[in-house]
């Protein structure tokens, strides 16, 4: 049977402009949730929420799954991630795709920055009696949580322009997605960070992720129209 025509077409500006319209609501939540969590900590000085999730892992924390979580804190450490980045931006070079590079370059040299920036303007002392054992420096935000959310947000970034098989892209951005809410919840566990440290870490990743993205690709686009243009006037 043939269908008939109802004079709708799709059009392509409309998915454009909703995934846009999309972005800019969860990085207006972003803002608000880093913002709210911030006055909540300095300015109310609130402690009840942070105190409740430590008395409510409490009761599941054990030798083992502590193990576990210590290697799962492990794979959103500076330490970890810093090298890692080096290995992506000499592969995207070899690749000859310096414009990943250089996402990859800035981004990662950027979070860790403004992580410990941040943390040096907040200076929140660290939770007492960590499971982890002393951690050095200041707690608000969680770098782990920030760093996490930029390092591997970008890596789905990644995927979704170089994964072809669809079902393969959605399970890799679901896995990562995975891993940084559960390098995040490590970090409550373990008693390193408060939770409103991870959930102001992880605002403020994802809204830095996002920013620095279309930023950049900014760049890009009127780089490439620049030397289109250098090229026609050569010839």
């Amino acid at each position: 049977m043939e269908q008939k025509d109802t004079g709708l077409k799709k059009n392509p500006w409309i998915s454009i402009f909703t995934i846009e319209f999309l972005f800019v609501l969860l990085l207006l939540l972003a803002l608000f949730v880093f913002i709210y969590a911030a006055r909540m900590v300095f300015v109310v000085k609130g402690t009840a929420f942070d105190e409740n999730i430590f008395k409510a892992l409490a009761s599941y924390t054990t030798p083992g799954r502590t193990k576990v979580m210590n290697f799962i804190t492990f794979l959103g450490k500076h330490t970890l991630l810093i090298p890692l980045n080096f290995l992506l931006i000499i592969f995207f070079i070899y690749k000859k795709q310096k414009w990943f590079a250089i996402r990859i370059a800035s981004l990662a040299l950027s979070s860790v920055v403004l992580s410990f920036s941040l943390k040096a303007y907040f200076r929140r002392d660290r939770p007492l009696l960590p499971t982890l054992g002393d951690a050095a420096g200041y707690s608000f935000p969680s770098g782990h949580a920030l760093i996490g959310v930029v390092f591997y947000g970008l890596f789905i970034y990644i995927i979704w322009h170089e994964v072809k098989q669809k079902w393969l892209r959605i399970f890799l951005t679901l896995f990562l997605i995975l891993l940084i809410l559960l390098i995040s919840f490590s970090r409550v566990y373990l008693r390193v960070h408060f939770t409103s440290d991870v959930i102001a870490g992880l605002a403020l990743g994802f809204i830095w992720l996002v920013l620095s993205l279309q930023i950049i690709q900014r760049i890009e686009k009127k780089y490439i129209a620049k030397k289109v243009r250098t090229v026609e006037k050569l010839d």
